[in-house]
Formats: structure tokens, C-alpha cells, sequence
């Protein structure tokens, strides 16, 4: 009976937490489907419709720069946590595979990239960046993303190679493989859930980021969406409508949702570090 109570009490908890993160959910879908003329606060709970709905995407798409903040963020999402992640699976590999000389120490500066927040790397980012032409550039958000993403890469990876026998490499090495060929053609594919979930992690934080994406970028063609979004909330010159701010944040959204809903076992395997 005891039991039975607890269990009851576990899913009434988890019921109700649920519903607390759903509500601003709930608030943003309601109020997206919205005309101007329908938003106001005294009608905040009230559901929406989706001609009010689809006629704020078709303000966004056509009124606002998000959509190309959407395609810029896709390929800074895509192409930076993917440099990580093999840079900091090359970084695992030699410090607990090929045993490199000092290899903690290495492995050490590298993971001191998260030690120390973004806020302090931003002026010395900003002042070396317009110095040497990476300012504004697509190279440049690609390469800071990469290196702030590489150190929590090599962490995981690290660990990850550590549980790998070391018989394996062993035998690959009397079989007359190389050390490339070892790290290709067997770590690598061992590897797959940890390095699928590095990515996962990776590419939300690039896509949500808001400080560095602010101060390293100005021009529509090189500025990822939050930004974008941001700017649109802007008094100064007018600004979007409220219901139109909505949906934009909603298109923004829901990439990264679909990300998580689609990778969701991949992504609960690597948490373990299991393998395929």
C-alpha cells in the first residue's frame, strides 16, 4: 500500500513540474497565434488561431532578417561542433591511446577553456579579432565557436577512450595498423554515441548563443538568429509587434526541439557512453 502511495505522489511531483515548464510554452504558442489587434495582457491565457499563426510567419519571413540568421546559425550549428568533435576525439586518442609524453598537462590547458566564463574572453576576442580580420567574418564564428566547444569534446572523449581496453590497440598494432588507421577505422566507430551526443550539446549551445554571436558580429549576412531576435525587440526605431517577436522566437525554437525529439535514443545512449 505504502508502495502504491509513493508511486501515486512520484507521477503526481513529475505531473506537476511538467506542467510548470509546459506553461511558457503554452504562453508562447497562444499568444504567436495572435493578431497585433488580439494581443493584450488581460488576454495572456487565451488560446490562439492558427490564420493568426500562420500570418505572423509570413511577417517574420518577409519583414524581419531572421530567416537568414536561421540559415547562417544552421551552418556555424553544424560545421564548428563538428571541429570539435573531432579535434577533441584526435585530443582523447593521444593522451590515453598513444600515451603522448605530458599528456595530463596537455589534456589540462586544453579543458581550461571552460574554466574561465565567456564573459572575460569577450573584449580580448573582440580586440584581436578586428586586428587581425576575423571581425564580422564567417571564418571567424566558425573558428571561436569551435575552440570554445573543443575542450568539453576532449573531456567527454577522454573519458570515453578510457574505458576502451587497451588490448585493442594492441592487437590493431600487431595486425600492422597505423595510428591513423587505429583512430579512423576503430575508435572513431566505437565512439559514435559519445561523439553524437558532444555534437548534440554542442550545436544547441552555438544555436542559442547570444554573447559572443552580439559582440563578434554586426552585418545581417554573418549575424546568427538570437541577435536577430533580439533586435527585434528593440524600441529604437519602432521594433516588431509583440505576436510577431513570438513567432519568431517559435521558428527559432523549434530546430533545436526537433534536434533532441529525433536524436533522443542516440542521445540517452551517450549519456551513459554506451556504443551502438
Amino acid at each position: 500500500m505504502s508502495g502504491r502511495i509513493g508511486l501515486i505522489t512520484r507521477y503526481v511531483v513529475l505531473g506537476g513540474l511538467g506542467i510548470i515548464w509546459l506553461l511558457p510554452i503554452y504562453l508562447l504558442l497562444a499568444n504567436a497565434g495572435k493578431l497585433t489587434s488580439e494581443y493584450s495582457g488581460s488576454e495572456l491565457w487565451s488560446p490562439g488561431n492558427l490564420p493568426a499563426l500562420l500570418s505572423n510567419v509570413g511577417e517574420v519571413f518577409s519583414t524581419t532578417d531572421v530567416p537568414s540568421g536561421l540559415g547562417v546559425t544552421f551552418l556555424y550549428a553544424t560545421i564548428a561542433p563538428l571541429i570539435a568533435v573531432i579535434l577533441g576525439a584526435g585530443i582523447g586518442f593521444a593522451v590515453i591511446v598513444l600515451k603522448l609524453k605530458h599528456g595530463f598537462f596537455w589534456f589540462f590547458v586544453v579543458f581550461c577553456g571552460t574554466v574561465f566564463p565567456l564573459q572575460i574572453m569577450v573584449i580580448p576576442l573582440f580586440a584581436s579579432f578586428s586586428q587581425i580580420g576575423l571581425f564580422d567574418t564567417f571564418a571567424g564564428m566558425t573558428i571561436v565557436y569551435a575552440a570554445v566547444a573543443t575542450p568539453f569534446s576532449a573531456f567527454v572523449m577522454r573519458n570515453f577512450f578510457a574505458g576502451i581496453a587497451e588490448t585493442v590497440f594492441e592487437a590493431a598494432v600487431v595486425d600492422g595498423a597505423s595510428a591513423w588507421r587505429i583512430f579512423t577505422r576503430i575508435y572513431l566507430p566505437m565512439s559514435r554515441s559519445a561523439l553524437v551526443v558532444v555534437f548534440i550539446l554542442q550545436a544547441t549551445w552555438v544555436w542559442n548563443d547570444l554573447l559572443l554571436a552580439l559582440v563578434l558580429t554586426q552585418s545581417a549576412s554573418t549575424r546568427p538568429v538570437m541577435p536577430l531576435l533580439a533586435a527585434l525587440q528593440s524600441t529604437e526605431g519602432g521594433g516588431s509587434a509583440y505576436t510577431v517577436v513570438l513567432t519568431a522566437a517559435l521558428i527559432v525554437s523549434i530546430p533545436t526541439a526537433l534536434l533532441f525529439m529525433f536524436t533522443q535514443r542516440v542521445f540517452q545512449r551517450g549519456l551513459s557512453l554506451g556504443q551502438y
